[in-house]
C-alpha cells in the first residue's frame, strides 16, 4: 500500500505496535523482512520493512530486462552487427547498457526519495528517504550484473531473461528464508543487503557495498565471458532440435503452444509460489488486522469475516498477475510478426486467422490454468489454517470467478493487434489500471464508477459476496466479441515487420 495510507490506517503508537506484533512470526517475517524492524515500529519503520522487499524485486526486474534488450536483443536481431561493423568497441555495447540501467536506477532512487521525504510523515525523514532510495537503486545494479552475465549464455533474449529473473526471484526466497528464520541466510540474498539497512530505523549505509561490489564483480565477469563468444552466438550451444518434428508441431495449437512453452512454465511456477507465499497469513488474519479500525472497516464487507475479506483481496492481486501473463502472450503474435517469423508460417496453408487462433487459445486457456492454479496453492497451504470447513472450495471458486475478466483482458490485447498493432502496448493500461483500482481502491475509498470501469471490477467478490451468473456471461461476451474484432482485423491488414 501507498506511505500514504499508514497513518490513517495506523493512527496511534499502540495500533503500529500491534501491527508490528502481528507481523513477528515466521509467516510475516518471510513476506516483509527482518525482525529488527519491529523493535521501534513508526511509519518509516513500516514503510521500509512492509514495502522495500517487494520494491526491490520489482526495480531488479526492470534492470534484467534493459540489460538484455539492449544487449543479447540487439545481436539477436543482427543490429549489434551493424554498429560493430563502426569504430566501435567489443565492450562498447555491454558498457552503455549497464550506464543506461544504472542512471535510470539512480534516477528513481532521486525519484523516491523527494516523494517519500516531501510527505511530511512522522518517521519518514530525508535522510531515511535517501537511504531507502539508494537501497532501489543499489539492488537494481546489482541485478544490472547478474543480466551482463546471463546475456553471455545464451543465444536467445528470452533465455537472457528468464535465468536473470529466475536470479531475482531465487534471491527473494533465500531473503524470505533467511528473516522467517531469523537466520544469517538473508545475508547471501542481494535483496537481504538491502533491507539489512534498516532505513528509517538505523540508517545503515555499508550494507550498499556489498550490492555495488557484486554488481562491479558480474560486470566484470559478463565482459570477460563476452570475449570468449562470437557475436550473436551464447557460451552455451544451442540444443540440437529432433531430425522429425513431433506431429503435435504439425498443427497451429502445437506449434502456438512450443513457442509459449518456456513463459508457460515460468508464470505456471511463479503464480504457485505467489499462491504459497499468501497461504500461511490466513490463520493469522484476524489478529493482525483487528485493532486496525479503517482496514477492518474496508475489508469487513457485508459482515463477512476477516479471512472472507483478506481472501477476495488476495484474489484480485493473483488475478492482476494472471492477467500480466495473458497480455503478455496475446502480444506475442505481434512479435512473431514484427520479426518476420509470421510471414514464413502463413506462406503455407495456414490461415491468418487460424495463426491468430491458436495463439490466443493458448493465451486464454493460460491465463484459466494460472489464476486456477494460484487459487490452488493459496486453499492447500491456507484452508488448513483456518477451522472452517468447505473453505477451499470458496478459495476456488474465488479463483475461477476471474477468468471471464482475464478473457477480457486478451480480448482487447487481441483487438489491438488485429486493428492497430503498433498500439499494442496499450493493452497494458487494463492490467495497471485494475491493479491500482483493484488493490487500493477499497482501503482508499475510490468511487464506484472508477471500480467499474475495469473488467475485474465487475467480477462477484467471492467468498464475500454471493455468486451471480450475470457478469461472468456478459464478460465472456464481450471477450468473444473481441477476439472475433480482432481476427477479422487481423485478416484485414498487412503485415508489418521491421
Amino acid at each position: 500500500m501507498p506511505a500514504t495510507a499508514y497513518p490513517a490506517l495506523y493512527a496511534t503508537a499502540a495500533e503500529r505496535q500491534a501491527a508490528g506484533a502481528t507481523m513477528n512470526t515466521p509467516a510475516g517475517l518471510a513476506f516483509t523482512g527482518p525482525v529488527h524492524y519491529l523493535s521501534d515500529y513508526t511509519y518509516g519503520s513500516m514503510v521500509s520493512h512492509q514495502l522495500l522487499g517487494f520494491m526491490v524485486i520489482m526495480v531488479g526486474i526492470m534492470s534484467v530486462l534493459m540489460v538484455v534488450r539492449h544487449t543479447r536483443a540487439e545481436e539477436e536481431t543482427r543490429r549489434s552487427e551493424l554498429v560493430r561493423a563502426a569504430v566501435v568497441g567489443r565492450h562498447a555495447q555491454l558498457a552503455a547498457a549497464l550506464i543506461l540501467t544504472a542512471a535510470a536506477n539512480i534516477a528513481l532512487a532521486l525519484l523516491l526519495t523527494l516523494s517519500l521525504g516531501s510527505l511530511g510523515i512522522d518517521g519518514v525523514t530525508w535522510a531515511g528517504s535517501l537511504l531507502y532510495g539508494a537501497a532501489h537503486a543499489a539492488t537494481g545494479i546489482t541485478f544490472a550484473g547478474v543480466a551482463a552475465v546471463t546475456v553471455q549464455i545464451t543465444e536467445h533474449s528470452r533465455g537472457a531473461s528468464g535465468m536473470g529473473l529466475a536470479v531475482v526471484g531465487a534471491a527473494y526466497l533465500v531473503r524470505a528464508a533467511g528473516d522467517s528464520a531469523d537466520s544469517g541466510l538473508s545475508w547471501a540474498s542481494p535483496i537481504g543487503w538491502a533491507q539489512q539497512t534498516f532505513a528509517y530505523l538505523d540508517d545503515r549505509w555499508w550494507p550498499l557495498l556489498l550490492n555495488l561490489a557484486a554488481a562491479v564483480v558480474l560486470a566484470g565477469i559478463g565482459f570477460a565471458l563476452s570475449l570468449r563468444r562470437d557475436v550473436g552466438a551464447g557460451l552455451r550451444a544451442a540444443r540440437r532440435g529432433r531430425p522429425v518434428a513431433s506431429r503435435a508441431l504439425t498443427t497451429p495449437i502445437g506449434f502456438a503452444l512450443r513457442l509459449h512453452r518456456g513463459m508457460l512454465i515460468g508464470f505456471a511456477a511463479g503464480m504457485m509460489v505467489l499462491g504459497m507465499s499468501y497461504g500461511p497469513f490466513l490463520g493469522d488474519v484476524e489478529e493482525m488486522f483487528r485493532d486496525v479500525e479503517l482496514f477492518s472497516e474496508a475489508a469487513q464487507m457485508g459482515g463477512a469475516t476477516f479471512v472472507d475479506s483478506f481472501i477476495t483481496m488476495i484474489m484480485t492481486v493473483l488475478a492482476i498477475v494472471a492477467a500480466i501473463y495473458v497480455v503478455i502472450a496475446t502480444l506475442r503474435p505481434r512479435a512473431e510478426e514484427n520479426a518476420g517469423r509470421a510471414e514464413p508460417v502463413l506462406a503455407t496453408r495456414l490461415s491468418r486467422a487460424g495463426w491468430l487462433a491458436s495463439h490466443l487459445t493458448v493465451a486464454l486457456a493460460g491465463g484459466s490454468v494460472m489464476i486456477l492454479l494460484a487459487g490452488l496453492m493459496l486453499a492447500a497451504t491456507g484452508a488448513p489454517t483456518v477451522n472452517e470447513s468447505g473453505l477451499f472450495g470458496e478459495i476456488m471458486a474465488a479463483s475461477a470467478v476471474y477468468i471471464p475478466a482475464l478473457w477480457v483482458t486478451a480480448g482487447l490485447a487481441a483487438a489491438l493487434v488485429g486493428w492497430f498493432p503498433r498500439a499494442g502496448a496499450l493493452a497494458w493500461l487494463v492490467v495497471v489500471y485494475a491493479g491500482v483500482v483493484g488493490y487500493f481502491g477499497t482501503i482508499l475509498q475510490f468511487p464506484e464508477w472508477m471500480n467499474n470501469l475495469s473488467p475485474f471490477g465487475h467480477i462477484p467478490r467471492l467468498p464475500v459476496e454471493d455468486f451471480t451468473w450475470t457478469p461472468l456471461l456478459i464478460l465472456t461476451a464481450i471477450a468473444a466479441g473481441l477476439v472475433a474484432v480482432g481476427l477479422y482485423g487481423f485478416r484485414r491488414r498487412d503485415l508489418e515487420t521491421k
